[in-house]
């Protein structure tokens, strides 16, 4: 009988490949998922959009490019980047408290620490 149609089992291994069975997809896709999390992660932490990376990288067949496109494009910014602008922000809140500035240029140098 043919090892990989016996009648009972349907194509546990696709083509006699041991390494396309059921068990093998299930831990690639555990595996895509992992990865997609990371990336979450990281994105997030960036300032980017998590969810549409996560999505991107555990789609099946395509994800591989957008893993690599996501590393390729990724912002280059990291916590330390962001912890400064807050640094930045809390000194012009602690000159505008004290009354070292005015409400007016407060506001102006909040909006532009925030672009």
């Amino acid at each position: 009988m043919d090892p990989i149609w016996d009648g009972h089992h349907h194509m546990e291994n696709w083509f006699g490949l041991p390494f396309f069975g059921w068990g093998m997809m299930l831990l690639w896709w555990a595996l895509l998922l992992a990865i997609g999390w990371l990336v979450y992660r990281d994105a997030e932490q960036r300032g980017m959009n998590g969810l549409l990376w996560f999505i991107l990288i555990i789609l099946p067949f395509v994800g591989i490019i957008f893993l690599i496109l996501y590393v390729l494009v990724r912002e280059t910014s990291d916590r330390s980047q962001v912890s400064e602008r807050n640094r930045a922000l809390e000194m012009l809140r602690e000159r505008y408290a004290m009354g070292e500035i005015s409400e007016e240029e407060y506001r102006r140098r909040k909006e532009e620490l925030e672009k």
